[in-house]
C-alpha cells in the first residue's frame, strides 16, 4: 500500500501542475493505472473486498455449523461448544478434512455478526427496577453466601441495597417494604426478571400468573408491575448495573460483621453517601435527580406490608412444627394442633387461633431442630425420668448453680428430686432468670436445697424482704443440738483447768 505522501505529490503533479498520467507514472516510478487509482482519492483506501472469500473446504459444512450454535444458546454458556470442539465434531462425526482455522475464523465472524445491539433509553421519574445478587461474606465468624437485594430508580440512578441469608419470599418482600421506606415512597412501576416469587406460571401471549404473596404485596403498595423477556437481562440493565457496582465497590474485600443488621447498616450508608456523585453524561449530581424521582412517587400506605412467608400446618407428637425443612418447637399443650406459622426473615413466629405460641430465631441449616426448653417443662414434670436424655435440654445455657442443685436434689431425693428440679426450672416461665439465678445461689449457699425454698427465696428478693427459712421442712439435713450456757463452764476457763 502506497503511504499518503506519495498520494500528496502524485495528485499535486496531475491536478496543479497539469501533469499526465502517463508522464507522472514515470516520474514516481509507478504504473499509469495505479496513478488513476490514486487521482481517485484523497488518501490510500485500504484493500477492498470484491467477492466472497471460496471456502471449497468449509462450504459443505457451515449448515452444521451454524445449527451447532444455533443449538448452544439453549444451554448454560459453561457447556456450549469452542471452535475447537466443533472442528472436532466435523472431523469425528462428519468427514471434514480441513484445518481448525478456517473454523475458528468462520465461528468468529459468525458470533460478531448476530450480536445483540441495544438501544439506549430515557428513564421518566418514579419508576424503579429489582433484582437479587450474591456474593460471599463472614456473618459472625461463619463464612456465608450473602444474597442482597437491589431497588434501583433509573432516572436519578439512585439505590438502595439490602443484604439476606437467602434469597426467599420473606426477603423478597423485606426487600421491598425497606427499599419504600428508604425513598419515603412507593414507585408507579416495578420492572422484574420472571423470578418465581412473583411469577407463578407463564399463560402464554406474555402473560403471568403472579404468585399469591406478591399479589398481595402489590395490593398493599398499589404499584404497577412489568416483567422482562425470559433470559434477557438487558431489559432492566439498570438494576443489572447496580448489582455489580455494589459488588465491586461495598462488598469487596469480603464484609466481615456480626450480624445481618450491622452489615445493612453500612450498605445503607453507602447508598446514602452515593448519591452526591456525579454520573458521566449528568450535570447534576444523583440526589438532585432523585428530588425529580421522589415527587413522582406514591405515597406510602399507614402501614408496612407485613413481610413474611405464612403457612398453616400441625404440630406433631413431639411438639414440633416443620417449616422449610426444619422443625421449631412449641408449648406441649399445642401438640396435634392446627398451628399457623409466619417465616419472617430473622424469626419465626407460630401461631394458634389469635394467639401467638412460640417465637423462634429463624435456621437457615438444613435438617435442623430448634428448641425452646421452656415448652417441654411442664411434660417433664410428669415424666422426670427423661430428664437426663430429654433434647431440649441439652444445649440449655443455664449457669453452673443450675447443675448444682440438680445434682444435690437427685442425689438427696432421687426422682423427687429430679421433679422439684424441673419445678424449680418451671419458675422460669413466670420470673426473671436474674431472680432464679439469686434465689438458687442463696439456697446453695445456706443449704435450703428444695423448690419450696428456691420459690420463697425469688419471691423475698422480687418484694424486697428478708427470708424466712422453715428448716424443719428439710429431714435429710444435719440436726443441731444447742445447750444452755451453764455459768460454771466460764469458771472453768478462767481458772486454767482443762474442762
Amino acid at each position: 500500500m502506497y503511504s499518503v505522501d506519495l498520494y500528496n505529490r502524485v495528485r499535486r503533479a496531475c491536478h496543479v501542475d497539469g501533469m499526465s498520467k502517463s508522464a507522472a507514472g514515470r516520474l514516481f516510478g509507478i504504473d499509469r493505472k495505479t496513478v488513476a487509482k490514486i487521482l481517485l482519492h484523497s488518501v490510500p483506501p485500504g484493500y477492498r473486498r470484491t467477492a466472497l472469500p471460496v471456502r471449497p473446504k468449509l462450504d459443505p459444512f457451515i449448515a452444521i455449523i451454524d445449527q451447532i450454535l444455533e443449538d448452544d444458546k439453549r444451554v448454560i454458556k459453561k457447556q456450549r461448544h469452542t471452535a475447537k470442539r466443533i472442528h472436532a465434531r466435523l472431523r469425528d462425526e462428519h468427514g471434514f478434512t480441513g484445518g481448525i482455522t478456517i473454523v475458528t475464523d468462520y465461528v468468529r465472524e459468525k458470533k460478531h455478526r448476530t450480536r445483540e445491539v441495544f438501544v439506549p433509553l430515557s428513564h421518566a421519574p418514579g419508576h424503579a427496577q429489582v433484582d437479587f445478587g450474591e456474593t460471599l461474606g463472614v456473618i459472625d465468624g461463619v463464612e456465608c453466601k450473602l444474597h442482597y437485594f437491589a431497588m434501583a430508580l433509573p432516572h436519578s440512578d439512585a439505590f438502595f441495597i439490602k443484604a439476606y441469608p437467602a434469597e426467599t419470599t420473606e426477603a423478597f418482600c423485606d426487600g421491598h417494604v425497606s427499599a419504600f421506606a428508604f425513598f419515603g415512597g412507593v414507585p408507579l412501576s416495578i420492572l422484574y426478571d420472571n423470578t418465581t416469587i412473583a411469577v407463578a406460571k407463564f399463560c402464554g401471549d406474555g402473560k403471568r400468573e403472579r404468585t399469591t404473596i406478591f399479589s398481595e404485596l402489590q395490593s398493599h403498595y398499589l404499584f404497577d408491575d412489568k416483567f422482562g423477556r425470559p433470559g434477557k437481562g438487558n431489559d432492566k440493565g439498570n438494576v443489572e448495573g447496580v448489582i455489580g457496582y455494589g459488588r465491586r465497590n461495598f462488598l469487596v474485600p469480603a464484609p466481615r460483621f456480626n450480624s445481618f443488621d450491622e452489615l445493612n447498616a453500612r450498605l445503607e450508608e453507602h447508598c446514602l453517601r452515593r448519591q452526591d456523585d456525579t454520573v458521566r453524561g449528568h450535570s447534576e449530581p444523583i440526589g438532585g435527580r432523585l428530588m425529580r424521582d421522589l415527587d413522582a412517587l406514591m405515597a406510602l400506605p399507614p402501614t408496612p406490608y407485613d413481610a413474611c412467608e405464612k403457612v398453616s400446618t400441625r404440630a406433631t407428637s413431639i411438639s414440633m412444627v416443620r417449616y422449610r425443612s426444619n422443625d421449631y418447637s412449641v408449648p406441649v399443650a399445642y401438640a396435634h394442633h392446627e398451628v399457623q406459622v409466619r417465616g419472617y426473615v430473622h424469626e419465626v413466629v407460630i401461631g394458634c387461633g389469635a394467639e401467638v405460641i412460640a417465637r423462634h430465631r429463624r435456621s437457615y441449616d438444613k435438617a435442623d431442630m430448634v428448641f425452646d426448653p421452656m415448652h417441654y417443662l411442664p411434660l417433664l414434670e410428669q415424666k422426670v425420668g427423661a430428664l437426663d436424655q430429654a433434647a431440649p435440654l441439652q444445649n440449655w445455657d443455664l449457669p453452673d448453680e443450675f447443675a448444682t442443685l440438680h445434682r444435690l436434689l437427685e442425689a438427696r431425693m432421687g426422682k423427687k428430686g429430679k421433679r422439684e428440679y424441673v419445678q424449680v426450672l418451671r419458675l422460669l416461665e413466670t420470673f426473671e432468670m436474674a431472680h432464679v439465678h439469686g434465689a438458687i445461689k442463696y439456697a446453695l449457699g445456706h443449704g435450703t436445697i428444695g423448690y419450696d425454698a428456691v420459690k420463697h427465696l425469688v419471691l423475698c428478693r422480687i418484694e424486697k424482704r428478708p427470708p424466712r427459712l422453715d428448716l424443719d421442712i428439710y429431714p435429710y439435713l444435719p440436726k443441731a443440738q444447742v445447750e444452755t450456757t451453764d455459768p460454771a463452764s466460764y469458771k472453768v476457763l478462767m481458772s486454767g483447768k482443762a474442762a
